[in-house]
């Protein structure tokens, strides 16, 4: 495909449908081996206090690895980059269930690294499908791609009883069981990628950039016409917006989301139970956002974005108050659905700032900075949780989900100083 010519709708549908297929996989395998490694994590460690550790090893994983991802779209293209980041998902899987088998809490945390580096690939497949639209369209399509984790939502918490089931009748330890599945899962992932992503993304993505430069000479293509420093980029005051609603987002999500299948079993409830819950949170993260990609294009990144904290404070209210399922479900619900505003407004204004000789780089980066504080939030929550329980919890996640309001103003009202004209004389 030469520069001048542009994507065809149907090169555009397959591409995304690409995306979204690979992005079901990988949705289902991630949440069926996360349902319950606290659980397990507990088991192996010997401690609560370090429940938290593996997904922290995960989101470390994914950040370590997300920048020289970006690094490797830019040299041997996105399909290539792709691939070989899901990949790592199915040697995570393999690794975990050994750890299993071998009742290993550090070979577990290996699992964890190599199942973070996958998440370096499927948290950047959002941009992949964007940058083959036009500025005005991006904001919908990452909303569809994300939406693909609905599938996941729906399908990875099934698996886990019958998985575990499974391991069970055979004689393997039966928490091996949604490892097993998740590793499978992953292949198939790979091969939608590896098989089906073409014509590669970033020669859509350049004469998409090409005709937007043509077409608009204020358009960032223009503005950064030679490749802008990571430093001089992350100054500019929308772009530090899209990275804070992106990392604080993240991080209040994941402070209570990690903990509560844990708090639950310390009540007595079932592993049926438990999956139901983490159903109905990874339903609010992804089952709406082929909407929330239409109400941001409609209502703006910004209101998106304080509509995202408004709902993520009325979760971590509403979190501690009972210990019956539906108030769990429907707190945890909210959650996922605060992050999901957050989340794909923040994408979506960080895609908007970025030339496309720029996105792959910059975007490895905001990926990186998520997954760190991803990381510090799994890391510390059990820390919280044992000094002061669910409540602790939530009590810190409202406080963060208010700096992110607060950061919000503060940044808007910076980014319209810079913007207007100082009057002469």
């Amino acid at each position: 495909m030469s520069k001048n010519d542009s994507p065809t709708t149907s090169v555009q549908k397959r591409i995304v449908s690409s995306l979204f297929v690979s992005q079901s996989f990988f949705s289902a395998s991630a949440i069926a081996a996360f349902t319950l490694s606290p659980i397990i994590s507990s088991a192996l460690s010997g401690s609560d206090n370090w429940v938290g550790l593996p997904n922290t090893v995960v989101l470390l994983g994914r950040a370590g690895f997300a920048l020289p991802l970006g690094y490797l779209m830019d040299r041997i293209g996105r399909r290539l980059a792709l691939s070989g980041g899901y990949s790592m998902a199915v040697i995570g899987s393999a690794i975990s269930v050994w750890a299993i088998v071998a009742n290993s809490f550090p070979i577990f945390l290996l699992g964890a690294l190599f199942l973070g580096m996958s998440r370096a690939a499927g948290d950047q497949s959002r941009y992949v499908g964007a940058e083959v639209f036009r500025l005005s369209r991006r904001a919908k399509v990452i909303g569809i791609i994300v939406s693909a984790g609905t599938i996941g939502a729906i399908l990875g918490p099934l698996l886990v009883p019958a998985s575990t089931t499974w391991m069970a009748n055979l004689g393997f330890p039966e928490q091996a069981g949604p490892f097993i599945i998740s590793g499978v899962l992953m292949i198939f992932a790979t091969g939608a990628v590896f098989l089906f992503l073409r014509p590669d993304p970033k020669e859509l993505g350049q004469a998409i950039a090409e005709q937007e430069a043509a077409d608009n000479p204020q358009s960032v293509e223009n503005i950064a016409k030679e490749a802008r420093p990571l430093s001089q980029i992350f100054s500019a005051p929308m772009v530090q917006l899209a990275v804070l609603s992106m990392v604080i987002g993240f991080f209040v999500m994941a402070f209570l989301m990690v903990i509560t299948p844990l708090h639950m079993d310390h009540n007595n409830h079932s592993t049926t139970a438990i999956s139901s819950v983490i159903m109905a949170h990874t339903l609010g993260m992804f089952g709406l956002s082929w909407l929330t990609g239409g109400l941001i294009d409609r209502f703006g990144r910004v209101p998106m974005i304080l509509a995202g904290t408004a709902v993520l404070a009325i979760s971590c209210i509403l979190a501690p108050i009972s210990l019956q399922v539906p108030i769990l479900g429907l707190a945890l619900f909210l959650l996922g659905l605060g992050w999901n505003f957050t989340y794909v407004a923040g994408s979506s204004l960080l895609s908007d700032a970025l030339a496309a000789h720029e996105r792959a780089r910059a975007q490895g980066a905001s990926e990186a900075m998520v997954a760190v504080g991803a990381g510090l939030s799994s890391l510390s929550v059990g820390l919280f949780f044992a000094q002061g329980g669910f409540l602790l919890v939530s009590m810190t996640a409202m406080i963060f989900t208010l700096l992110l309001a607060l950061a919000t103003y503060w940044l808007v009202q910076k980014d319209r100083r810079i913007s207007t004209p100082v009057p002469e004389g």
